[in-house]
């Protein structure tokens, strides 16, 4: 059982500390006030008193803390987007599929290994094949091991022979290990060349692709997957088919 202390939980001891500090310089700190002069005991209860008749006091300090966090979060995002178009939109070492000239683009970043991405899965084919106007951008981002890695080499490897998209889709559908032998098979499923793709696997542009991918992620601030950026709208999480053909729209509307 993991024991250590939530985010939730400095946030609210920090709130707390805050007001403390606060109260105890209205009724301690300030010159011919009642407290002037009191004991920190006796202003240590003054203000324990006061939040416990008045509880709303810490819920609405930590809501705009709150607030303030993600104003600050979404204005960092939209610089990071802002700096990174080119390693987004234009990587030419980044794997593309749905409509190549797409006048509306999805860059997603996932690892084969991820549940929640396999989950979302179907929802993006589903985007794909209604809308025939958008372009998807696939970041390769291996975050859950060596079984991860060796996936994202093997479908990186695929596009020398022509077959990426069909290749990952299997890789997206199967449940396995990810052993080398499961993938090498999955590969012969969707007409690759086993052999030409282990070798394909070892070639160090592969590595140095992953490693690009884990760099703009990292400048992003993306931590997990799957992760999805619109337009100018960065999704950290696993969508829903509706949320992200909204998405799409509300992008293509707006340009």
């Amino acid at each position: 059982m993991n024991n250590r202390p939530t985010p939730a939980t400095y946030v609210t001891l920090a709130a707390l500390i805050v007001l403390g500090s606060l109260f105890a310089w209205r009724f301690a700190g300030q010159g011919g006030s009642p407290a002037a002069g009191l004991p920190a005991q006796e202003v240590e209860k003054i203000v324990r008193d006061y939040l416990l008749k008045n509880p709303e006091v810490i819920a609405e300090s930590l809501a705009a803390l709150e607030q303030k966090r993600e104003a600050a979060q979404a204005a960092a995002a939209q610089t990071a987007l802002a700096r990174h178009q080119a390693q987004l939109y234009s990587d030419p070492e980044a794997p593309v599929g749905g409509n190549p000239q797409g006048d509306v683009t999805i860059v997603e970043f996932f690892d084969y290994r991820c549940g929640f991405c396999r989950k979302v899965h179907p929802a993006v084919e589903s985007v794909l094949q209604k809308d025939a106007k958008v372009r998807i951008i696939f970041k390769e981002f291996p975050i859950l091991g060596p079984p991860s890695v060796l996936a994202a080499r093997a479908a990186l490897a695929s596009r020398a022979q022509g077959k990426y998209h069909p290749f990952h889709k299997a890789l997206m559908s199967g449940g396995g290990s990810f052993s080398e032998a499961e993938i090498l098979q999955t590969a012969a499923s969707v007409g690759l060349d086993p052999d030409r793709l282990k070798k394909d696997m070892a070639a160090p542009e592969i590595e140095k692709v992953i490693e690009k991918n884990h760099a703009l992620a990292q400048a992003l601030n993306i931590r997990g997957t799957p992760a999805f950026v619109v337009g100018n709208r960065l999704v950290p999480g696993a969508m829903e088919e509706a949320d992200l053909s909204a998405l799409v729209r509300e992008t293509r509307a707006g340009k």
